[in-house]
């Protein structure tokens, strides 16, 4: 099934969005989401979705399962970003420099300090960051990605640089792990890998980048799969997808692949 296009105005987003997003007409704000939901609103393990900047994100940080359910929340969220587009200069805040208690964290974020207790990564298309629950974090400015995450809307602020939205601090100091970001959790586009791999693997989801539809069934079996198209173009069941759509399938085996396709591929759990 191709899940429908959900656009989400935000402070932080886009007028400017890329040649194949296109909004509704009425949606004067500027574009900071796009969300990709099930035709009859069900409601899916995963979420994918695409984030518009021109502006830095909250420093935040969202709850595992465990801390999530002691707070009467369906779950946590770990979450995971692919780099479509990166202006230069563009950053990605995730983890500090330096191991943090949650009083030191409660503090740094109540001064402004935390900016500079984080790291922020210069990025560019086709870099990938898995970002486990807990983990300090902030989408900079200048930057299009698609996001795969458990599908629990929660976020703790920590930060918003004098923004009047709420902050969670107590909750956000208590769900965090205040440390330096563990890079094997990235692939980055200099390192030449190759195009076909798995880019995150944990107990939550799967993610693969893929352009062989035989190898991506292969892989995964018969399994729900998320079909995010970053080129060319992805056919089931009749339904197609091209930049800027997303399918949701039971199972791969209907699955095509265009032969300049090259797509994201998200499965619940370890393939």
């Amino acid at each position: 099934m191709k899940l429908v296009a959900n656009y989400v105005e935000k402070p932080w987003g886009r007028h400017d969005l890329p040649n194949w997003a296109s909004p509704p007409q009425d949606l004067k704000e500027p574009i900071g989401e796009l969300w990709f939901t099930p035709p009859d609103g069900a409601h899916l393990p995963l979420l994918v979705k695409y984030l518009f900047t021109s502006e830095r994100l909250s420093v935040q940080v969202h709850p595992d399962d465990a801390q999530g359910h002691a707070r009467g929340l369906a779950g946590g969220k770990t979450e995971c970003w692919y780099i479509v587009d990166a202006q230069p200069g563009a950053t990605l805040g995730i983890g500090l420099k330096r191991v943090l208690d949650p009083q030191q964290l409660r503090d740094a974020a109540l001064d402004g300090s935390i900016e500079r207790e984080m790291v922020w990564h210069p990025v560019t298309a086709g870099d990938f960051f898995f970002i486990p629950a807990g983990t300090v974090h902030a989408v900079g400015a200048g930057i299009t990605l698609v996001e795969v995450q458990q599908n629990v809307d929660v976020t703790y602020r920590l930060y918003d640089y004098g923004r009047p939205r709420e902050l969670h601090l107590e909750d956000g100091a208590a769900v965090s792990r205040a440390l330096p970001y563990d890079m094997s959790n990235a692939v980055r586009a200099s390192e030449q890998g190759p195009v076909e791999r798995t880019l995150a693997q944990c107990p939550i989801f799967t993610v693969l980048r893929a352009t062989d539809a035989d190898d991506i069934r292969a892989k995964l079996g018969n399994r729900p799969v998320w079909i995010i198209p970053l080129n060319g173009m992805a056919t089931a069941a009749g339904e197609t997808a091209i930049v800027g759509a997303c399918l949701y399938l039971d199972s791969p085996a209907s699955l095509r692949l265009s032969e300049d396709a090259l797509v994201l591929v998200a499965v619940e759990g370890q393939d």
